[in-house]
């Protein structure tokens, strides 16, 4: 009834790396964007001691 295929298992482990590879390198990239706007948008430091 189940039949153990070794080469359909390789495709789908190629399959299984190349969504993982994707999710890691959307994950670098929000975070990427995440520090690009906290340094962009962060107060300065002479405003900070001014109030």
């Amino acid at each position: 009834m189940l039949n153990f295929d070794p080469e359909l298992v390789l495709a789908c482990l190629g399959i299984m790396v190349k969504g993982m590879v994707g999710i890691f390198v959307v994950i670098l990239v929000i975070w990427a964007l995440v520090a690009i706007l906290n340094r962009v948008t962060a107060p300065k430091k002479d405003d900070a001691a001014n109030r």
